[in-house]
């Protein structure tokens, strides 16, 4: 099972994402509960907005009580402002601390790190995030985690031999649906407060499969 899943990981870093510029910096994609020490969960994403579509993988680990790390890749085609389609490669990571957990709430502070790259266009991506979710789930670990969370992302764009700054607020709001401890379905809206370089909203849809 678990060479399967690195087998799919490696096959989507190639055909995974979304558009110019978003562990978390493209993406909550679950709770704030963070893995179980030692724990390992892949992630496939589909990601749209009006002017993008892709799909975007992440693989996540736990080395530590509490903390997780994320690991994400994958392609986007995306409509710039001339009107041209562009395809970009991405490469991320995140790491998530739970600094709360209770039946009530669950919270967890991070931060990320994003690249993208593509044909006279380079965006570094980074800033801290903070997440809220509640899980509710029955006796035989189906159930749903909504969540909630924010960023604070500043990103340095290198675009047809332009350099420019853009600081951009990212609310992020889901669900994971537990169908069974194995797999898990999420469906995520994304906002982006004083974005210059995303569109203001975009839909993820995607699974979790914890290993």
């Amino acid at each position: 099972m678990k060479r399967l899943l690195a087998t799919l990981f490696a096959a989507m870093i190639p055909l995974a994402a979304s558009s110019p510029v978003s562990a978390q910096v493209y993406g909550q994609f679950a709770g704030a509960e963070a893995l179980p020490m030692n724990g390992h969960l892949f992630g496939g994403y589909l990601h749209a907005s009006e002017d993008f579509v892709g799909l975007l993988a992440q693989l996540r680990l736990s080395f530590y009580p509490n903390v997780d790390f994320g690991f994400h890749g994958g392609l986007t085609r995306a409509q710039v402002v001339s009107g041209n389609d562009i395809t970009t490669l991405r490469v991320g990571g995140d790491f998530k601390c739970q600094v709360v957990k209770s039946g009530r709430m669950d919270l967890a502070i991070g931060a990320a790190l994003g690249v993208e790259t593509g044909n006279d266009i380079n965006l570094l991506t980074l800033g801290p995030a903070l997440v809220a979710s509640r899980a509710f789930a029955g006796s035989s670990g189906a159930g749903i985690v909504p969540y909630a969370g924010v960023g604070l992302l500043f990103t340095n764009a290198d675009a047809q031999g332009r350099e420019s700054t853009d600081f951009a607020v990212p609310f992020r709001f889901g669900a994971e649906f537990r169908l069974a401890p194995e797999v898990r379905l999420i469906g995520e809206i994304q906002l982006r407060a004083s974005d210059r370089l995303n569109d203001g909203f975009s839909f993820v849809t995607g699974i979790n499969l914890p290993f």
